[in-house]
């Protein structure tokens, strides 16, 4: 498994170890003694899985606050995404700023998302299939976003907000200024 970090504290991309031959392939996604070895000490307890079928779709930017905040290991089993996380601990030096990065199937990279971040992805090719890990089960009284076109988070999405698919829920977030749920 290799290791890598982002450009802010705490956001790793994770590539498992891939072991092919004419049958196909074999990888261990996912191996709680490897993490540990690695120093990385998350215990997952749901899996989410996402179909869109659309380029162009966005889903994000979520959050949940404490105490049901997660964690998230996403991976892309089918397509390609933009994958962008925004720091939202107050007492980072990097609040406000985000990291962006491409998922594939084919890439094989995981996205490691810690607690304090909003968390989203555009779909970048049809019928991409997207699942993540998270740490904390999900919680509806702690569900929140952030609007994914916010001009102050500078982000470059790959579609216009106005060809953007997004859910009525995902277009009504507000901006990071008017935020009122953050993290400590």
């Amino acid at each position: 498994m290799l290791v890598e970090d982002t450009a802010i504290e705490g956001v790793k991309i994770i590539t498992p170890k891939k072991h092919g031959d004419e049958r196909g392939f074999f990888s261990e996604v996912y191996n709680l003694s490897t993490w540990e070895k690695a120093g990385l000490h998350y215990r997952f307890v749901q899996d989410n899985h996402s179909l869109s079928t659309n380029v162009g779709v966005i889903r994000g930017l979520h959050f949940q606050t404490e105490p049901a905040a997660q964690d998230k290991l996403v991976r892309v089993i089918r397509g390609l995404i933009l994958d962008v996380v925004v720091d939202l601990r107050q007492s980072s030096p990097t609040f406000g700023r985000h990291v962006a990065v491409e998922l594939s199937a084919e890439g094989w990279r995981q996205l490691l998302v810690p607690i304090g971040f909003a968390h989203g992805f555009c779909v970048l090719e049809p019928n991409t299939e997207v699942l993540y890990k998270v740490t904390n089960f999900y919680s509806g009284a702690n569900d929140f976003g952030l609007a994914f076109d916010d001009p102050d988070l500078n982000i470059d999405w790959p579609v216009s907000p106005a060809d953007a698919l997004l859910s009525d829920k995902d277009r009504r977030w507000p901006r990071l200024r008017d935020l009122s749920q953050t993290f400590a």
